[in-house]
């Protein structure tokens, strides 16, 4: 096996200047730190509401789901149900962020209205839209309920 000797020389040295500038100094470092605190400052708020935003898809899916239910049920039985039991339906919304429910005190033979409430410590438990309803004529945003620029 024959190894090749390279001659003294024939590779550049390296002065003590190009030594010393081999890294990034703290002063780049902590630039790059505050750069990327101010964009996480910036678009995390924008993230989380467009997160809770997607999230109440879930409360109007289960919600129109809920009153084609009850149509059926009344279409059946000639008043609409008193609760989310009669209907068959879960008590929760799909992906859970909900709690399903029938205002008892407010339906009748010909009304009602379903509430979908964020559940209590959950996700969309600070959500600026609050409890969504539906009854017999569709969404219902009066009063306590969720605005209808929320059922956009």
């Amino acid at each position: 096996m024959s190894e090749t000797l390279i001659p003294q020389g024939a590779l550049p040295r390296r002065s003590q200047s190009d030594r010393n500038q081999s890294g990034m100094t703290l002063i780049e470092v902590l630039i790059v730190v505050v750069i990327i605190g101010i964009l996480t400052v910036v678009a995390l708020p924008a993230y989380q509401d467009m997160v809770q935003s997607s999230r109440r898809t879930d409360a109007r899916n289960a919600l129109l789901s809920a009153q084609l239910a009850m149509e059926k049920y009344r279409g059946d039985n000639q008043s609409y149900a008193t609760s989310a039991a009669a209907l068959g339906i879960s008590s929760t919304s799909p992906d859970g962020y909900y709690t399903i429910a029938v205002d008892a005190s407010a339906t009748n033979a010909t009304a009602f209205v379903m509430t979908a409430t964020p559940v209590a410590g959950g996700a969309q438990a600070s959500d600026s839209c609050g409890t969504f309803a539906v009854d017999q004529d569709g969404p219902n945003s009066s009063g306590a309920y969720a605005s209808a620029d929320c059922w956009k």
